[in-house]
């Protein structure tokens, strides 16, 4: 008897876990993927012996990856290898302050009591807090689809729903940042974290302070061969498990009929030729999901109309030279960081002094650059494509970028720059078929937004599943993860 067939649409790393998950299964998996390469937004560049992550450079939570090797009766070390690091982030403000995020966390909470106004027990308050939504809400949260009935008749979510006023929905993240922290500095470094899903600081609720959870309890990584490798060793993974790819193969039109009460999946069209499916998983942003692929099927206009989270502009720079007072992961603070994200949602625009990231994967991993030069992803936080005046906009904020590093690193690098690559919104959604470019879907700038990302199914077509960053629980590599897993957790309930 021939084996059930799954489609997946879109070969990001949740499309990827999706086809592990459903090859386990038994099912015979193909993935449609309209780029020559796999992984979505963690992709790579290669350019004049310089190697760069494309996309996300920040890797927790590798519990998440490594489940998947393990599900497959593998071992993830046979596959990927990933070392723990002892510094998380270096920050750099403009009054000179320069602080360094240590892994172990006393080291870190002695790190700020010794060089702010902020003291050791104000962080592992904070830290402990952190911790407590976390266990309030990854279970029934992050864990499990929101949107039936029976993920509320477990226990643990009846446990959650008496402790829900433990995860902090009804301040922003800054006003319940300004009561931990006494020192406006290190309320901007926590602040950040809202960044994380694309989200305002100054608007999300503080249940997004979970999020430090994740990088000072759980810790940070580094595939040992970039991030690039967690979705080589995936689709490794997945082949071995039978599951094949189709590239330079975009899917059409998601094809389902009429059968009793709700429509059932029939497959999928792609180059005018019909492929017949059980299920099939769109792995696509939902926007485009519904608008090209389900064309005649009513869109959820509220659902998608929701504002968008941010995107972002990134600058991939070789750069001639070695600059020890950077560590992998770096922050060069706006000084005023409430207009910063003043301009980025309600101008619509690029600020003049943005928070810039930097990352330099070389620092670790030799091979990233020749010898005596290392490899620069630079990225400031800008809006969603909304039809800006990008080139313009581009070519001004890579002077304020410059002069920013300059000031704050008293190093002149524009003339080490030896080679150049840009993306921007318009590029991000291009590539990775992201609407607007945005980087996490919708933005989670209420207290509900947990509850209105779309969910991982659709109840008036049976076997139609969708995952990654656009749906719930959100976006980010362990959030697109847990997409996966929960629609691997339905079709084990509906199907079997």
């Amino acid at each position: 008897m021939p084996k059930p067939k799954a489609i997946i649409i879109g070969a990001g790393i949740a499309g990827i876990a999706s086809a592990i998950r459903m090859a386990v299964k038994g099912y015979d998996v193909e993935i449609f993927e309209s780029n020559r390469y796999a992984g979505g937004k963690l992709a790579e560049i290669n350019t004049e012996g310089f190697r760069f992550d494309a996309g996300p450079s920040l890797f927790t939570m590798p519990q998440y990856v490594d489940d998947l090797f393990k599900l497959a009766g593998k071992n993830p070390s046979d596959y990927f290898k990933y070392e723990k690091l002892e510094e998380t982030c270096k920050y750099f403000y403009e009054d000179g302050l320069r602080l360094t995020a240590f892994a172990d966390l006393d080291k870190f909470a002695n790190e700020i009591e010794n060089k702010t106004d902020s003291t050791a027990i104000e962080i592992k308050k904070f830290l402990n807090k952190s911790e407590i939504i976390y266990q309030v809400t990854h279970q029934v949260f992050l864990e499990r689809t929101l949107h039936k009935i029976k993920s509320y008749l477990h226990w643990d979510t009846v446990k959650s729903i008496f402790r829900f006023g433990k995860i902090d929905a009804f301040r922003t993240q800054s006003t319940a940042n300004e009561s931990f922290f006494k020192d406006k500095r290190i309320r901007q470094l926590f602040n950040r974290y809202a960044t994380y899903n694309g989200s305002n600081p100054y608007q999300a609720p503080a249940t997004l302070n979970v999020i430090p959870h994740f990088e000072n309890h759980f810790g940070a990584f580094l595939p040992k061969k970039g991030m690039y490798s967690i979705i080589t060793s995936l689709v490794k993974l997945a082949e071995d498990l039978g599951a094949q790819f189709h590239f330079n193969k975009k899917v059409d039109e998601i094809v389902y009929g009429d059968e009793g009460k709700n429509s059932k999946i029939k497959g999928v069209n792609s180059d005018n030729l019909f492929y017949p499916a059980e299920i099939v998983v769109s792995n696509l942003d939902i926007w485009f999901t519904y608008k090209n692929l389900l064309p005649d099927f009513p869109s959820p206009a509220k659902l998608l109309s929701q504002e968008r989270s941010s995107s972002a502009l990134i600058f991939y720079w070789g750069i001639k030279g070695e600059y020890p007072e950077l560590g992998l992961h770096n922050i060069l603070f706006a000084e005023n960081y409430k207009a910063e994200f003043d301009a980025i949602w309600n101008d619509q625009t690029v600020y003049e002094d943005p928070t810039i990231y930097i990352n330099i994967t070389s620092k670790h991993i030799e091979t990233d650059a020749p010898e005596g030069f290392e490899n620069w992803f630079v990225m400031i936080n800008v809006p969603a494509n909304n039809g800006q005046n990008w080139d313009e906009l581009i070519a001004i904020a890579r002077v304020d970028i410059l002069k920013k590093i300059e000031r704050l690193l008293k190093k002149d690098i524009a003339e080490n720059i030896i080679c150049e690559q840009i993306l921007d919104p318009r590029s991000i959604e291009s590539k990775t078929g992201s609407y607007q470019g945005s980087l996490y879907g919708n933005s989670s700038n209420n207290q509900f937004a947990a509850f209105l990302r779309h969910p991982n199914f659709i109840s008036k077509i049976d076997n139609l599943y969708f995952c990654g960053g656009s749906v719930h629980p959100g976006g980010g590599i362990p959030l697109a993860l847990l997409s996966a897993k929960i629609i691997d957790d339905e079709i084990r309930k509906t199907n079997y």
